[in-house]
């Protein structure tokens, strides 16, 4: 017993227990790297000594005892940054369980519990955003096979080419009317936003200051999001108050449907061009003006044409401000966008709807086709543009 001690085979503490030399060397050694950490706490230098003073030679015994046991040869020891608290316990305890054997500092990782779990919140954040995105998917197939289903059995070549009969109940007859007053009106449009949209966007970009851009820009934003029924009535008490409707005041109207749509894609589109061309531009001699009408502009013209696009696509869909502007219109094929209402799809498919008539029903589902595979269309060619556009700028 005398010879065993406290820490004998037979009792827990022999060889790793606090009674035994190899314990009390590892619980010295976790004590003294304790104290170094605590002391780290407090921001005070780890090592052991002060610097030694200069003394301009060789120095004494006791400078050489003083640098050897700073560590430091005579030089300033750098303070330690103070640490917190829990990084303290921390460390000790990883050092505890270094000291025991139960970590492997040549071993693999093995994930933590906190690394499980931030697995798991992944997986089911990318979940749900997959969920998201199929349910938006699913919706616009349910629309597209929903329209598809009701309205190609009546479209034909007939369908497109002839006007609708004189009473909504009656049999036969086409949208050929309506398509032409749309594709009026959606001309008109984009011949009054493009422009005045394409030279916001060169203003706010290379021109205007920062807080005249904040302005106009949550300008366009707030025209934007404006319902588009707010617009109808405006353009209602402008022009179609006084002087009747007309497809001049429904092509007004989805102009200014447009023309945030414009101006907002092609600033974005400018703001991508390298700013090495207008440097360039600069560094010759060559006007802004002419900088930006032969260089800038060129260089952001796919992307200005895919922004057009993609608000033709809005744009071709819009009812609630023609309804207010240009609904009243006969049988007849026009282009006359002043004394008149022009025939136009979205109000042929609102009124052909209300009726009760099942022919209505069935001109209407078809217009409905009609217009869907048109925004389709668009919405592709848009994206062909937006596509290439990319590939010329990255290159």
């Amino acid at each position: 017993m005398s010879e065993r001690g406290a820490g004998g085979p037979d009792e827990p503490g022999t060889e790793h227990g606090p009674g035994g030399a190899g314990g009390s060397d590892e619980r010295e050694e976790l004590n003294e790297i304790g104290e170094m950490i605590e002391l780290g706490v407090t921001g005070v230098p780890r090592g052991i000594g002060a610097p030694a003073p200069e003394t301009g030679g060789l120095g004494g015994a006791d400078d050489v005892g003083e640098s050897d046991g700073s560590g430091g040869g005579g030089h300033d020891t750098p303070e330690s940054p103070a640490l917190d608290e829990v990084e303290v316990q921390d460390a000790i305890l990883a050092l505890g369980r270094l000291r025991s054997g139960r970590v492997d500092p040549a071993g693999p990782l093995t994930p933590s519990d906190h690394l499980r779990r931030r697995q798991l919140i992944s997986r089911g954040v990318e979940a749900t955003q997959t969920a998201a995105a199929l349910l938006a998917l699913a919706v616009l197939a349910i629309v597209v096979y929903s329209v598809i289903e009701h309205g190609i059995h009546i479209l034909s070549f007939s369908f497109l080419t002839t006007s609708p009969p004189i009473t909504l109940g009656t049999a036969g007859g086409g949208i050929a009317p309506e398509i032409v007053g749309t594709a009026v009106l959606i001309a008109v449009a984009t011949l009054i936003a493009l422009p005045v949209g394409v030279l916001v966007a060169l203003y706010l970009t290379e021109f205007a200051g920062s807080r005249i851009a904040q302005v106009v820009g949550l300008s366009l934003d707030l025209l934007n999001g404006l319902p588009t029924i707010l617009v109808g009535l405006f353009i209602f008490g402008i022009l179609v108050v006084g002087g009747g409707q007309s497809g001049f005041a429904g092509a007004l109207a989805l102009a200014i449907i447009m023309l945030p749509l414009i101006a907002r894609a092609a600033q974005e589109v400018l703001l991508l061009i390298p700013e090495s061309l207008r440097e360039g531009a600069d560094a010759l001699g060559v006007s802004r003006w002419r900088a930006v009408r032969g260089v800038v502009l060129p260089s952001a013209l796919g992307g200005i044409l895919t922004a057009t696009v993609l608000a033709i696509a809005r744009a071709a869909g819009e009812t609630a401000p023609l309804i207010l502007v240009s609904s009243v219109f006969g049988r007849e094929t026009s282009l006359q966008l002043f004394g008149h209402a022009l025939p136009n799809i979205p109000v042929y498919i609102y009124t052909a709807s209300e009726s009760a008539e099942p022919y209505g029903f069935e001109r209407a589902w078809g217009a409905a086709l009609v217009l869907l595979a048109f925004i389709l269309v668009t919405s592709l060619i848009s994206r062909t543009l937006l596509n290439r556009s990319r590939a010329r700028m990255a290159q």
